[in-house]
């Protein structure tokens, strides 16, 4: 396969690519005014003061009764936005991204909803018991409680979480050759990623799409590669994209992302604690809220951090289309002289055609909902990057 100097698709899968990119867009947008929308109505329409009431009157302990209200509320909401996933699973399938079948996927989403339940409810207590113990600075309280709470899910994550969706297996098991190749890369880098935190994932039992990634950290830190990559991009294809993703980890960026996350997470709560005071005063008694530290206070604070999370879209994408970018850099680098050239370029067009990336995005969309930069920046660049030429590579010399 000849080096693509720029991303393109035949014009049987570009219109493909178009229809899937612009269904994918409005079910976004759609489906964020819609959850907004979903909390806004379990207000308005009285239900969180009515689990409220069937909580308090079913015990005086606060944790039994967050017991009873979390469960509730999640379920009401989730089951409310349900079409919204399901429209979204239909795109997946419609457009050959997913293999993966209704009974299936209905497995999945019942899994992720009871790992919701059981994680929301000490949390929510949590809250709650802050905000009785301090009304004024409960938020600067929360956050504090909540930094190893977010440590402990992303450390775990990998480990507990994630299987419970997928297979993974060493990769030295199910490819002892690409392991090989693969070392020599972290030798090159100076890096010790042992093997044991190589691991293939069975995404073909649910996705034709490609993608590998890092998760966890510290112990828990591991590189993951899907079969479908391995199965459908070339090995020099596959080890550039391994480079880019042990650019993540050398970077640090998933420590990095833990620290920006903490940081908006307090400006959110902050701000949040100050919207919900004032709007409880002017439309709590309709809403029958009886204050702040009342159960049926938990959706008003849920819709003010879906507002925030939206309106937060273009500065959080932009960080991550940031952190990719220069995991890329960091590819190209810690591939050159071990693989060709072209076989960034390459992996770039197969991983789009596969996953119908859109040749060119409206801008807005890109600025707005791209965690990545587009597809064809991403190849224009590799095709271009030469900072050997001038004996100045930024990350590997």
């Amino acid at each position: 396969m000849a080096a693509p100097t720029t991303y393109s698709l035949p014009p049987d899968k570009l219109q493909r690519a178009i229809e899937y990119a612009h269904a994918g867009y409005w079910l976004h947008f759609s489906s964020e005014i819609w959850a907004i929308a979903i909390l806004a109505a379990i207000l308005g329409f009285g239900l969180a003061a009515k689990y409220r009431d069937w909580a308090v009157g079913a015990s005086a302990r606060r944790f039994v009764q967050a017991a009873i209200f979390v469960p509730l509320l999640l379920l009401t909401n989730d089951i409310l936005y349900l079409p919204a996933n399901l429209y979204g699973q239909h795109l997946e399938l419609k457009f050959d991204q997913s293999i993966q079948s209704w009974p299936s996927w209905f497995w999945d989403w019942t899994k992720g909803e009871m790992i919701e339940v059981i994680c929301a409810i000490p949390l929510a207590w949590l809250l709650f018991a802050v905000i009785r113990k301090s009304a004024r600075r409960w938020w600067l309280y929360f956050w504090l409680a909540s930094l190893p709470i977010i440590a402990g899910v992303m450390y775990l994550e990998p480990m507990v979480i994630e299987p419970l969706f997928f297979k993974f297996e060493p990769l030295a098991a199910t490819q002892p050759a690409l392991v090989n190749q693969l070392e020599q890369l972290t030798a090159r880098a100076g890096l010790a990623i042992p093997r044991d935190r190589m691991f293939e994932m069975k995404a073909s039992e649910k996705l034709n799409s490609l993608n590998a990634y890092v998760s966890g950290f510290g112990g828990s830190k591991r590189v993951v590669v899907w079969d479908t990559t391995i199965e459908k991009l070339t090995t020099p294809q596959v080890l550039f994209v391994f480079g880019h993703e042990m650019g993540h980890y050398v970077l640090g960026h998933i420590r990095n992302s833990l620290i920006a996350l903490a940081l908006a997470l307090l400006v959110a709560l902050f701000a949040g604690a100050r919207i919900a005071e004032r709007l409880i005063a002017r439309y709590g008694a309709r809403c029958k809220i009886q204050g702040l530290g009342d159960w049926a206070s938990l959706p008003l604070l849920l819709v003010i951090f879906a507002i925030f999370s939206f309106l937060a879209e273009p500065v959080t994408n932009s960080y991550s289309r940031w952190q990719e970018h220069q995991a890329d850099v960091y590819g190209l680098e810690i591939t050159h002289g071990i693989v060709p050239k072209e076989a960034a370029a390459q992996s770039f067009q197969v991983m789009g055609e596969i996953g119908l990336d859109e040749p060119n995005p409206n801008h807005f969309i890109e600025f707005w909902l791209f965690s990545h930069p587009s597809t064809a920046d991403r190849l224009a660049f590799a095709e271009s990057y030469d900072p050997w030429a001038h004996g100045n590579p930024r990350y590997v010399k």
